[in-house]
């Protein structure tokens, strides 16, 4: 049917994703990947002489699409790679719009409990929104990605991606639950034909195969911690992560350098953060077992020609 014109309201596909995560699909906005929904609050809520907050290490487009908009983006520093509390609400004022936050956080895969988001969302001045980037939201055990708290609180809402555990990033598909005027802000933004039949069709099989979800958390999960602790155990030490990747720490940016240069000599292909603050670590995505273990063997290596 690709001869037709996508839906323009994704109402099938909104059905499932509430039904899924047990949502009123009216609250649903669907949008090319969660970014989409970054660029359409930015656009709608902030403009000259807003502030928005986002943390030290946060996604780089926090920044760029404040700025994009006209408005102020305000850096608070994290404490030992941790998003704080405290420090937000410290730096908020009257003209903070929009407070971005990732949990679990990304490049460092380190997670708030969901008591601290509550004490931050009811802290937060009158005017200012909580946007939950919850694209690494289903590798954590337990954590319902803000869906409770969004549901709570008139000043959440909560972005999700189809990019991460489902594995559909070339088809860009994500969303958002948020208070009904704020989706409907959104949608008035929003393209009516901003995604296409064959995204839609794919997202809303993925939604629903919740079974290949849980087995992708369960491997993920099994993986991530193996990794991190054969690298531990080898003098490269990383925090205890929440996603699909570890921040893996070295002693300097030319050691982290040298590793990533050695591992592309082996055919793998690591993720350097320096832009996020990280110069000294490289970013280690899970992959399926034999993945891992490359890695890990392709590091000892390393580590045994630095001694």
């Amino acid at each position: 049917e690709l001869h037709r014109y996508p839906s323009s309201d994704h109402a099938a596909l909104r059905a499932a994703i509430a039904e899924t995560w047990g949502l009123d699909s009216s609250r649903i906005v669907c949008a090319v990947g969660s970014g989409e929904i970054l660029n359409f609050l930015c656009q709608a809520y902030v403009g000259p002489g807003d502030e928005v907050i986002h943390t030290q290490h946060g996604f780089a487009l926090y920044r760029i699409y404040t700025l994009a908009a006209g408005g102020t983006p305000v850096e608070v520093d994290e404490t030992h790679r941790v998003v704080d509390v405290d420090k937000i609400l410290t730096a908020c004022t009257d003209r903070t719009r929009l407070v971005f936050l990732a949990n679990p956080a990304n490049p460092s895969g380190t997670m708030l409990p969901e008591a601290e988001l509550a004490r931050l969302a009811q802290g937060l001045p009158p005017q200012a929104v909580l946007v939950l980037d919850g694209a690494y939201a289903e590798y954590a055990d337990g954590y319902d990605g803000g869906v409770a708290l969004a549901k709570a609180h008139e000043n959440v809402v909560i972005t999700r991606t189809f990019s991460k555990i489902y594995g559909l990033s070339a088809l860009r598909v994500g969303w958002a639950y948020a208070p009904q005027d704020m989706v409907d802000v959104m949608n008035r933004i929003r393209g009516p034909f901003n995604l296409s039949s064959a995204a839609l069709a794919a997202a809303e099989a993925a939604v629903r195969d919740t079974d290949h979800l849980e087995t992708c958390r369960r491997e993920n999960a099994k993986w991530r911690d193996w990794m991190a602790k054969e690298l531990a155990a080898l003098g490269v030490p990383s925090d205890p992560s929440f996603a699909n990747f570890i921040l893996a720490r070295f002693a300097d940016e030319d050691q982290a350098l040298r590793c990533d240069r050695h591992l592309q000599s082996r055919g793998l292909i690591v993720r350097r953060v320096g832009g996020y603050g990280f110069p000294n670590a490289l970013r280690i995505t899970v992959g399926d077992e034999a993945a891992c273990r490359r890695v890990v063997a392709a590091v000892a290596e390393f580590v045994e020609g630095e001694a």
